[in-house]
């Protein structure tokens, strides 16, 4: 079970997680060693599972994101997972019980590029049945 401190840490290294444990122990009035016993108790317990860094897709060369819902055939679901997994254009990738079987999140460089990617690549996995890309507009939280 997590007390409040716990959460306390959780929260500022999800804001920012190079954060130095010395700003965690000020904030939370307790010592430096007693902040990294408890971040070392929380990746043990895996709710601290890795340390990760947010990009800006646009400086990288990436002007369109799209959240894609991709239907498979039900007998083809993880095998077409499995694919998509593979690619270097897909950032995140989900099994959904929503409106889409499978929920990726879709880097391409221009709009020429996305439609290559929804018809020549993803559109063409064994076993896809349906590619519906929705193009992120603006991201707001």
């Amino acid at each position: 079970m997590l007390d409040e401190r716990d959460k306390v840490i959780i929260e500022m290294l999800t804001k920012d997680a190079r954060m130095p444990f010395t700003e965690i122990a000020k904030t939370l009035g307790i010592s430096e060693t007693a902040v990294r016993k408890r971040v070392r108790a929380l990746e043990e317990k895996g709710v601290i599972r890795q340390y990760s860094i947010k990009v800006d897709p646009q400086k990288l060369g990436y002007n369109l994101i799209s959240l894609t819902g991709v239907d498979t055939k039900p007998e083809k679901l993880f095998e077409v997972a499995e694919k998509l997994k593979a690619f270097e254009f897909v950032r995140e990738l989900y099994l959904s019980s929503g409106d889409h079987m499978i929920m990726a999140e879709i880097w391409a460089k221009d709009g020429e590029d996305l439609a290559d990617i929804m018809s020549n690549k993803i559109g063409k996995i064994d076993g896809v049945t349906k590619v519906c890309p929705s193009i992120i507009l603006e991201r707001l939280k």
